[in-house]
C-alpha cells in the first residue's frame, strides 16, 4: 500500500510475529530521522497484508514494546544489565540515535556506580596515552568508558576488554590480539588496519565502524553486529560469523576463505570482489548482497 494516511492513523504492526498497533505520530514524531520514521513518511509503498492490515517487519518482536515505549515518552526502560544489550541492537536497526545515547548514558552511571575490578581508570588510560608508545597487554580493563579517545597505534594485545565502550574512538593500528573483548562497543569507531587475530569479539557491536584493511583473522565473531561498517580489504579467513548482522556492511575485496557464515545476516551488504571460494552459504541470508566479481569458485549455495 501507499502511506497516504493522516499523522494520527492507526497502524498496525506484525514484528516477528507478536502484534503491535500505534499511530503514524508514535513512529516519525520523536526520532524523525529513523528508519521508521523513514517507513512512514508518506514517501514508500509498504508491504500490507491485505486481509489484516498489518505490516509485517522481519524482527525479533520480543523488545518492540521498548522500541515504542520510548517513541511514545522518551523515557529509557529500566532492564537488567544484559538486556540492555538487546535493546541497543534493536536501537541501532531502528536508527533511534536518541534512545541509543539514553541506554549509553545509562550504562554508563552504573558503571561510575559500581565498583569495578578494573587495573586502570579512564583518567589513568588519558594520561599513559600522553606518551609515545602504549601498551595494555593482559591488563584487564573491563567495563571502562573509553569512547571518544585517540588511542591510535595502542597496544591491548591479550587484555580482557569485556563490555569496554569504544564508540567513536579512534583506534588506527591499534593491536587486539587475542583480547576478550566480549560484548565491547566499537559503534562508528576507526579502526583502519587493526589486528584482532584470535580476538573474542562475541556479541560485540561494531556498527557503522572503519574496519579497511583490518586483520580478523580467526576471530570468535558470533552474535556480534557490523551493521553498515566498513570492511573493505578485511582479512577474515577463519573467522566465526555465525548469527552475525553485517547487513549493509561494505565487504568489497574483503577475504573470507574459510569463514563459518552460518545464519549470517549479509542482506545488502557489498561483497563485491570478495574472497569466498569453497565458502559454505547455505544458510546465509545474501538477499539484495552486491556478488559482482567475487570469488565464488566452489562455494556452497
Amino acid at each position: 500500500m501507499t502511506n497516504d494516511s493522516d499523522s494520527s492513523s492507526l497502524i498496525r504492526l506484525n514484528i516477528g510475529g507478536k502484534k503491535f498497533c500505534t499511530t503514524i505520530d508514535t513512529l516519525t514524531q520523536r526520532e524523525p530521522d529513523s528508519m521508521l520514521a523513514a517507513m512512514f513518511s508518506g514517501r514508500h509503498t509498504l508491504c500490507q497484508d491485505p486481509e489484516k492490515g498489518y505490516v509485517f517487519l522481519d524482527r525479533d518482536g520480543k523488545h518492540f514494546r521498548h522500541i515504542l515505549n520510548w517513541l511514545r515518552d522518551g523515557v529509557v526502560p529500566t532492564l537488567k544489565d544484559s538486556k540492555y544489550t538487546e535493546v541497543l541492537r534493536e536501537a541501532e536497526y531502528y536508527q533511534l540515535l536518541g534512545l541509543i545515547d539514553g541506554i549509553h548514558a545509562i550504562l554508563n552511571k552504573k558503571k561510575e556506580d559500581e565498583e569495578l575490578d578494573t587495573e586502570l581508570t579512564r583518567t589513568d588510560i588519558i594520561k599513559c596515552i600522553q606518551s609515545e608508545r602504549v601498551r595494555f597487554r593482559g591488563v584487564n580493563l573491563s567495563g571502562l568508558d573509553l569512547s571518544k579517545l585517540d588511542l591510535s597505534f595502542v597496544d591491548f594485545s591479550y587484555a580482557c576488554l569485556r563490555n569496554v565502550f569504544f564508540s567513536r574512538a579512534n583506534l588506527h593500528c591499534a593491536k587486539f590480539k587475542d583480547v576478550d573483548a566480549e560484548g565491547a562497543i566499537f559503534l562508528n569507531a576507526t579502526l583502519r588496519e587493526c589486528e584482532f587475530t584470535g580476538a573474542n569479539l562475541r556479541g560485540a557491536l561494531l556498527a557503522g565502524a572503519n574496519l579497511q584493511s583490518a586483520n580478523l583473522q580467526d576471530a570468535c565473531l558470533i552474535n556480534s553486529s557490523f551493521c553498515q561498517a566498513d570492511l573493505r580489504s578485511a582479512h577474515l579467513q577463519n573467522a566465526d560469523l555465525t548469527d552475525a548482522n553485517l547487513e549493509g556492511a561494505i565487504l568489497e575485496g574483503a577475504n573470507l576463505k574459510g569463514a563459518k557464515l552460518s545464519n549470517t545476516n549479509l542482506k545488502d551488504a557489498n561483497l563485491q570482489r570478495a574472497y569466498l571460494r569453497q565458502v559454505n552459504l547455505r544458510d546465509t541470508h545474501l538477499e539484495g548482497a552486491k556478488l559482482f566479481g567475487a570469488n565464488l569458485n566452489g562455494a556452497m549455495r
